[in-house]
């Protein structure tokens, strides 16, 4: 989602282009996602207009489309290319933790530059050069002194990210 596709249409259809989803539920997944504060807001919004590729919503409100779009979608494989990178951190990690709950037993496959984002994830690959340089749960790769992953966070932490 690093290109978030929008439609030409309304939140309502963008949220569910084949219209199976209820009102309801477009609510509550725009609300979980921090798109609108809460589904009552959510549901108000659902006629607002979106324009060609949606260009009249922000980049980081695309992305909170497409995510909203993903948590009614169900889908048994999950494949996020730096899906919340126009996201403050903040909603981020909102995003983050609703996507875990809604995804849990979903295989997802995360590619992501704010390592926080990987933090819960079963295991990480850290790619340098296009080639693996390591593998493993992200907690203990981070607990490694020696670990490429260890040596990230800590750059991105002293970048302020």
């Amino acid at each position: 989602m690093q290109d978030p596709v929008l439609f030409s249409g309304d939140l309502r259809y963008n949220l569910s282009p084949a219209g199976d989803a209820s009102d309801a539920q477009l609510a509550e997944a725009a609300a979980a996602v921090r798109l609108y504060p809460t589904a009552a807001e959510a549901t108000a919004a659902l006629d607002e207009g979106v324009g060609e590729g949606g260009d009249n919503w922000s980049a980081g409100q695309r992305q909170l489309v497409c995510m909203a779009r993903a948590l009614l979608r169900r889908s048994r494989v999950l494949v996020l290319d730096e899906a919340t990178s126009s996201i403050d951190p903040q909603t981020d990690a909102h995003v983050q933790h609703a996507l875990r709950g809604a995804f849990a037993g979903v295989t997802g496959l995360t590619i992501a530059h704010r390592l926080e984002t990987v933090m819960d994830s079963h295991r990480v690959l850290v790619m340098h050069a296009g080639a693996l340089a390591e593998a493993g749960p992200p907690r203990e790769l981070a607990a490694d002194p020696g670990s490429r992953f260890a040596a990230l966070l800590q750059a991105e932490d002293r970048d302020g990210q």
